[in-house]
């Protein structure tokens, strides 16, 4: 039997393709007849590999989840964004490839994140969340956040409601 390591680290700028597959996977999985196809594609398209080798040089907070070398999910955070909002931090994006999704490394990688935002001295959380990607509301409200404002991302003229999820 062949026991598998699972790492938690920053990104580092070699592992810009295997997140621009992560993205692509996790994306076309969530949004896919939730976002409309020619601007979910678009959006797909634009974070390719040098896109996020740029964001991570750029010193984005962007964490990897790794299982016996293999880039299974990433996280990005900072600063909350919602200046409406008294939360310091923020969970920008956390996705991980479909066939590693329901077995607990979302949230291994959501505590991970949170914790990276204690060390740089942020105080509370965000997480925003599409309001017809059911799994992550089910995820953000399992993992104790509280639904507390909502907004709208518009996409190709579609107009979608977003959930705002908080600890404090």
């Amino acid at each position: 039997m062949k026991t598998l390591s699972i790492d938690i680290r920053k990104a580092e700028p070699r592992d810009a393709a295997a997140i621009a597959d992560v993205h692509h996977e996790a994306w076309q999985g969530a949004y896919a007849g939730i976002i409309p196809h020619r601007a979910l594609t678009s959006m797909i398209s634009r974070r390719g590999t040098q896109w996020w080798a740029n964001a991570i040089r750029r010193a984005a907070t962007v964490l990897v989840i790794e299982i016996g070398g293999v880039i299974a999910g990433y996280a990005t955070l900072g600063r909350n964004r919602a200046r409406e909002l008294p939360q310091q931090g923020e969970i920008y994006e956390l996705y991980l490839r479909p066939e590693y999704q329901g077995i607990g490394l979302g949230t291994r990688l959501f505590a991970a994140a949170r914790e990276k935002l204690v060390t740089h001295g942020l105080k509370g959380l965000v997480v925003w969340a599409l309001e017809e990607n059911s799994n992550a509301l089910g995820f953000y409200a399992g993992a104790g956040g509280r639904d507390i404002a909502e907004g709208v991302e518009v996409f190709d003229q579609k107009a979608l409601r977003k959930v705002a999820f908080v600890w404090d």
